[in-house]
């Protein structure tokens, strides 16, 4: 496998040499400090160029990078829809291992590209000096914030309500109805809960990571355990005991979350906690 520092020579000497190509970067968790470097990091590229059609019109240009094993290009897709409009990107995955998002940019989108950047960027070159203000790689905006109390009434209200549709689910035997809804909705409210409480307790000067993969860091051993037991759904007893366990871990961190910032604890937890094992009983009576 090619190590890091031949493949973004590799990406910079392109750029270089490629006219059209006036100023290229770097984002995502290769330019952020606090993450560990391993070797499925992927390299999110971005060339600002002068003729987007050029280059899409033959993926031939994209062979100087190493055989691939595998491609995707979003913006030419049917099913998913594209979501960066006049930009175009590739998703290659190398021969060795490696992985590419490489996009492209119109070069009069530069602007916009970093008034809209999440602060993970970092310029690669810049041939024409466009760049004007210094640009230092930042998670800033993926920091621990205090949640409001409408914040906090709001993730409440959204975890107990979308509850009553697991229930629903369950109930009903349509168990992939429960365990979206548990795990597509409910359950980041779940996450997003402990996240606060971590905040409240450590300050909000960091990340707990995308889809909170570090949260564990912060976690009592025994939360994240139990925390690891709801990911359990493999039948409808085990998803029964996954629905009322994140109920239990819900409801420990929301009333720390409000005893620490003074904020009212709703009575959605008794509702629907009342609701749900009149449910569950009717079913195994």
């Amino acid at each position: 496998m090619r190590s890091e520092q031949e493949m973004m020579a590799m990406f910079v000497d392109f750029a270089a040499n490629d006219p059209r190509i006036r100023l290229a970067t770097l984002e995502g968790s290769r330019t952020n400090p606090n993450i560990p470097r391993d070797r499925f990091q992927d390299f999110d590229i971005s060339y600002f160029v002068t003729d987007m059609e050029s280059f899409k019109q033959d993926d031939r240009w994209l062979d100087v990078f190493g055989k691939r094993a595998m491609m995707q290009k979003p913006e030419q897709m049917e099913l998913f829809p594209p979501e960066l409009g006049n930009w175009f990107s590739y998703l290659i995955l190398f021969e060795d291992g490696h992985k590419a998002d490489l996009t492209l940019i119109p070069l009069n989108e530069a602007e916009r590209y970093f008034e809209d950047s999440d602060g993970l960027v970092e310029v690669l070159l810049d041939k024409d000096a466009i760049v004007r203000n210094e640009i230092v790689a930042t998670d800033r905006s993926y920091w621990i914030r205090k949640p409001t109390a409408g914040q906090f009434d709001d993730c409440c209200n959204e975890f107990w309500m979308v509850s009553t549709y697991v229930v629903k689910g369950l109930a009903r035997k349509e168990i992939l109805f429960a365990i979206d809804h548990l795990n597509e909705i409910a359950r980041p409210n779940l996450l997003r809960m402990i996240a606060w409480q971590i905040g409240a307790e450590r300050g909000y000067t960091f990340s707990v990571g995308k889809n909170y993969k570090f949260i564990d860091r912060y976690m009592p051993r025994q939360a994240w355990e139990t925390l690891l037991s709801t990911y359990a759904g493999n039948g409808y007893e085990a998803m029964w005991r996954a629905l009322f366990t994140c109920f239990e871990l819900f409801r420990t961190y929301s009333k720390a979350v409000a005893e620490r910032f003074g904020y009212k604890y709703p009575d959605y937890d008794e509702a629907v906690t009342n609701y749900t094992e009149r449910v569950y009983r009717s079913l195994n009576e």
